[in-house]
């Protein structure tokens, strides 16, 4: 079960709009090929209804309204009959899995909470509503009053449900403690169906959902990016290779070269980035930097292990800077179709080293420049130049610019429009290129840096990502205005072409 659109929405500074929840739910049941999806926790807000309205309206055209669950509270008949309006079918009842909670948040006795529980669930199966139920903090409460977690499974086994949801509430499970946890509970009620809800506070959360699968457990709880409150959530790219690949005996419907494209889309919605070094799903992760490595991977694959890339629909890329040796250059080289001597090579590879000691960024796309300024070769040449460009930015007045370029000797000039002084540029570009019968790359992402310390003279770093012809490359460009620096990465774009 995904929860990203519930309890990883609880992200510190996260909200999603009723429009990107519906897309993360779609993708995540027709591409990704989640078993279910958490969408929303009842009587939130105005905003969470119209939310899961959306949501249960596709899902029931579509025929995955029983895959999609919100999380209720055992509140008499107030969130069974939110549910009933919003159109849901499956809810996740919250109740209290250790003494502590139950008697200093609730302050009430056992008998009592089961009674209110046992009323909320027949009245839920009354209106023909399917539900499961969540053992809150049931991980304190396995270690500090194993006594009540037993009583409260001994009353829920003969309830109507479906499911008992086990969280590690505060994420303070060791995997060992996992493993005697859910093995305990799944040898004593073989006729409960117990999913595993994992947080990552230790950053053990990935080791627990292993244990949690080898001691029999029947479900996870798992979000796009590990995201949730305090350290997130397990998350779901990391804990299907582990289970691909470490438990042979286990099989899930989760579509592996979905999962990258489902991480960007989240982090697109969500504003929030992931390392780059995450596992599965992080920009380096699949990335040779060491140059032994790269001569390794063309020797008999010596540095590969079973996350190939091709899995999750991604590619290995070998990084350029410092440590970068002949191999790794010449792996970026043959991906431009670019082929050097060895005494070329190995100049290249000087160059590349210098600027990676300098701390500058080399990218692919910069090796054609590169070989050029070494080699002094015209193979490589600027057949396009940005000759001048005016920018204007005025109140209440669209950006504008208007723009002169030089394409292999041939001037030509635009003016235009647009929402920002870069889109007004690429707007003016669009109508030179057209003139030319010429197609430019999408932008596929824009990313700027800046120098920590915040001085206003400080050089800008713009990185752009362009998608041409099924192929992604960057260009970068460095100037003290923001501007200025992105038209410097496009004019390399243009030279690239």
């Amino acid at each position: 079960m995904d929860t990203t659109l519930r309890d990883g929405e609880q992200t510190s500074g996260v909200s999603f709009s009723a429009s990107e929840k519906l897309t993360i739910a779609q993708l995540l049941l027709t591409e990704v090929k989640v078993d279910r999806i958490e969408i929303a926790s009842a009587r939130v807000s105005e905003g969470e209804f119209q939310a899961v309205k959306k949501i249960t309206d596709w899902a029931a055209a579509n025929g995955y309204l029983d895959k999609v669950e919100v999380l209720t509270f055992v509140d008499g008949d107030t969130s069974v009959n939110w549910m009933i309006e919003a159109g849901a079918k499956v809810m996740n009842l919250l109740t209290k899995g250790s003494l502590n909670h139950l008697t200093h948040q609730l302050k009430k006795k056992p008998e009592e909470h089961f009674n209110e529980i046992a009323a909320v669930i027949a009245l839920a199966v009354e209106k023909g509503l399917q539900c499961n139920v969540y053992l809150e903090d049931w991980s304190n409460g396995m270690r500090n009053s194993k006594e009540y977690v037993l009583q409260y499974l001994d009353f829920l086994q003969h309830q109507p449900i479906k499911r008992v949801l086990l969280p590690d509430t505060l994420g303070v499970l060791i995997p060992s403690e996992t493993f005697e946890y859910v093995s305990e509970l799944v040898n004593r009620y073989p006729q409960l169906h117990f999913d595993f809800h994992a947080h990552n506070d230790y950053d053990l959360s990935i080791a627990n959902v292993l244990e949690a699968v080898k001691a029999g457990a029947h479900g996870l709880h798992l979000t796009v990016n590990g995201m949730g409150e305090r350290a997130g959530n397990a998350p779901l790219a990391s804990a299907i290779a582990v289970l691909n690949d470490f438990m042979p005996s286990v099989t899930t419907s989760v579509a592996e070269k979905s999962l990258y494209s489902v991480s960007k889309l989240v982090e697109a919605f969500s504003g929030f980035r992931i390392s780059a070094n995450k596992p599965v799903v992080g920009e380096n992760v699949f990335t040779q930097t060491a140059g032994i490595h790269a001569d390794g991977d063309k020797k008999n694959n010596l540095y590969y292990n079973d996350l190939m890339p091709e899995r999750f629909g991604r590619q290995r890329k070998y990084a350029l800077g410092k440590t970068s040796g002949k191999a790794n250059i010449d792996n970026n080289l043959q991906q431009l179709g670019i082929q050097l001597s060895d005494e070329d090579l190995k100049k290249v590879t000087q160059r590349v080293i210098e600027l990676g000691d300098r701390k500058e960024m080399v990218t692919q796309a910069d090796l054609p420049y590169i070989i050029s300024d070494i080699l002094d070769s015209n193979s490589i040449e600027q057949k396009v130049q940005i000759v001048n460009y005016v920018l204007t930015h005025s109140k209440n007045l669209k950006p504008s610019v208007t723009l002169n370029i030089a394409i292999n000797g041939e001037s030509f000039e635009e003016h235009a429009q647009g929402d920002g002084q870069y889109d007004a540029f690429v707007t003016a570009l669009k109508k030179i290129y057209k003139q030319k019968k010429m197609e430019l790359p999408v932008l596929a992402d824009y990313t700027v840096r800046i120098p920590p310390g915040g001085k206003s003279d400080a050089l800008c770093e713009t990185i752009i990502t362009w998608l041409h012809n099924g192929k992604e490359f960057k260009t970068r460009g460095l100037d003290s205005d923001q501007t200025v620096a992105a038209i410097k990465a496009t004019e390399k774009m243009l030279n690239i072409l």
